[in-house]
């Protein structure tokens, strides 16, 4: 083998260097984009299963001329109340399989009367307190678009 041959085999460290501050700057660029996606997901599923709650609550007004109690909770959605006052005409299978947790795994605020309707139903959001900004803000019903 020749020194010629050996110079044309394999990269320079200058090429490598080039090449690894090429794919920091992808990365650092697209990286934080990725990042957001889960969080923004998880805000649209709780918006879409706060709605799929209103909706319900509207059709157990329409039914009982009156909305669940904060103490009988959105647990009236899924069987007949025991507690406060019984709604006369509940459906066999009630108006939802089952009440979901919040995307990030909390339950579901239910307030009646609301502070800002009716009703309102509230998500802490990713920590699970009370405000917050970005993923950690509150979600409330009166917010669904």
């Amino acid at each position: 083998m020749t020194t010629q041959n050996k110079k044309e085999k394999g990269f320079t460290l200058i090429e490598i260097l080039v090449v690894i501050i090429i794919l920091g700057v992808l990365a650092g660029l697209i990286v934080p984009r990725l990042m957001d996606e889960p969080d923004k997901a998880r805000i649209v599923k709780a918006k879409l299963q706060m709605g799929e709650m209103v909706t319900a609550l509207k059709k157990f007004k329409l039914d009982n001329g009156f909305y669940p109690s904060t103490e009988q909770g959105l647990q009236a959605l899924v069987e007949k109340p025991t507690v406060g006052r019984e709604p006369k005409n509940y459906p066999p299978n009630g108006y939802l399989p089952k009440i979901p947790r919040d995307p990030w795994g909390n339950d579901y605020i239910y307030l009646c009367p609301g502070e800002h309707d009716d009703f309102d139903i509230i998500s802490l959001g990713a920590d699970g307190a009370e405000g917050g900004e970005g993923p950690d803000k509150d979600i409330g019903s009166w917010e669904l678009d």
